[in-house]
């Protein structure tokens, strides 16, 4: 594979405009700052980025990659928000 590959589905960025190949996701992470390309995510986005471009690795991780360093997701355990594993709202005959 090479550097002119298109991704299947651009990656949408923020300010409107999109990443469509694996040379605009190459510019994209070079452009960011030294403080955020440091970062683990971004790490990884350039990491499965140059393996899909220069060895052949599959292109969709490539678009995982920095789709995730993007938009970052944290789950967040709240027990205040946790419900119950079920709700049985009917009462038993003997409870009648």
């Amino acid at each position: 594979m090479s550097w002119t590959a298109a991704f299947a589905d651009p990656i949408p960025l923020p300010g409107g405009k999109s990443l469509r190949t694996l040379k605009d996701a190459g510019k994209f992470i070079e452009k960011l700052p030294e403080a955020e390309v440091s970062k683990p995510a971004w790490q990884t986005a350039l990491h499965v980025v140059l393996q899909a471009a220069d060895h052949g690795g599959p292109i969709d991780f490539a678009r995982l990659g920095v789709m995730r360093a993007l938009y970052p997701t944290e789950l967040i355990y709240d027990p205040e928000r946790k419900g119950p594993k079920w709700h049985n709202t009917r009462k038993l005959a003997r409870d009648r």
